[in-house]
C-alpha cells in the first residue's frame, strides 16, 4: 500500500466517523448513514490495499 493511498484512506476514515459523530449528535440520520459508509468504504479500501500488498510479496 503506497503511502498516498494509507493518508487518503485514513482521511476518508476520519471524515466518515466525523460526519456520524455529527449526525448523532445532532439526529439526522441521514448525516449518519452518509458517514457510516465513508467509514465503511475506506475500511474496504485498506483491506483491498492489504490483499494486494500481500500478493506482491509472494
Amino acid at each position: 500500500m503506497g503511502l498516498a493511498d494509507k493518508i487518503h484512506n485514513a482521511a476518508e476514515k476520519l471524515h466518515g466517523k466525523t460526519k456520524e459523530t455529527a449526525g448523532e449528535a445532532t439526529g439526522n440520520d441521514r448525516l449518519k448513514a452518509e458517514g457510516k459508509e465513508h467509514h465503511i468504504k475506506a475500511d474496504l479500501k485498506q483491506a483491498g490495499e492489504k490483499v494486494k500488498d500481500a500478493f506482491k510479496k509472494h
